[in-house]
């Protein structure tokens, strides 16, 4: 499988976070904006290609570099799949004005990207996404949720995507089982399925007012976007990722964990319970 890898600097001042326009190129071609970004020569270590990229394509001289982000997806190029892995620095510079060149021709600091009109190439869009998403430091807490009721979550899809259900199980920390329940949610992919089900069951959580709660899903994509170990790409989940967020500020701690589907067993029945449920009418 191919890679590409990247340096990826965030400058920010008081207008913003600093874009720069890319050359067009083909006279056909779009045109793109990005975050300023750069290759890893040979020998080099990233914070070099870091501060060397950017006086080059810039002219501005960093006078910091703080790791930020690494972040990694797969996109496909052609017939095959290209690793993407970005490295994300934190740039602070001398306060001079950027004097794009190179593969730059212009540049400008954006506070609001929502409503601002630029063309953002995929790099800096997947980098801002993820940025702009991230979940409060400390709030997730294996140690802080040791003997915390457990929530466990499933989404279904028949046909991926198809009709579709979730299922959530809640059990205290003897493994009493508190509460069970499943819902048929449409049509939808496995993915926004199980997102959809995650959220489900921190929306049950808070209805109940638990503080400190153990969710437990047999997704890894999930677990792992929640916990910041994979990176998020997909528009679809990118919303209801946001919504989860937000609701984790109702917790004290909370803590995400994967095991096997054999593991899950209670709110799999549940979540295809709902589907059947509807396909059977």
């Amino acid at each position: 499988m191919k890679q590409r890898i990247r340096v990826v600097a965030i400058i920010r001042n008081e207008d913003g976070v600093l874009i720069l326009k890319k050359n067009r190129g083909r006279s056909e071609a779009p045109v793109f904006w990005e975050l300023p970004t750069g290759k890893i020569k040979f020998g080099e270590q990233p914070e070099e290609a870091m501060a060397r990229s950017l006086t080059e394509y810039t002219g501005l001289v960093a006078e910091s570099i703080k790791l930020k982000d690494v972040i990694t997806f797969l996109a496909p190029e052609g017939a095959s799949q290209l690793s993407n892995l970005f490295i994300v620095y934190e740039v602070g510079v001398d306060g001079a004005k950027p004097e794009p060149r190179e593969r730059y021709s212009a540049y400008k600091y954006v506070k609001d990207f929502a409503s601002a009109n630029v063309h953002l190439n995929e790099t800096t869009a997947t980098v801002l996404e993820i940025e702009d998403s991230k979940i409060t430091p400390g709030r997730i807490s294996p140690r802080g949720t040791a003997n915390s009721v457990t929530i466990y979550v499933d989404g279904a899809s028949r046909g991926n995507p198809g009709p579709s259900g979730i299922g959530y199980c809640i059990s205290d920390n003897t493994g009493h089982i508190i509460e069970q329940n499943g819902e048929f949610i449409g049509f939808a992919t496995s993915r926004v399925a199980e997102y959809i089900a995650m959220r489900n069951g921190i929306d049950r959580a808070i209805e109940l007012g638990y503080k400190t709660v153990r969710f437990i899903s047999d997704s890894l994509m999930v677990v792992n976007q929640l916990t910041g170990v994979f990176s998020i790409k997909n528009q679809d989940i990118i919303p209801i990722y946001n919504d989860i967020v937000k609701k984790l500020d109702n917790f004290e701690a909370v803590s995400f964990s994967h095991v096997p589907r054999s593991e899950n067993y209670i709110a799999d029945h549940e979540a295809n319970t709902a589907i059947d449920s509807i396909l059977k009418k």
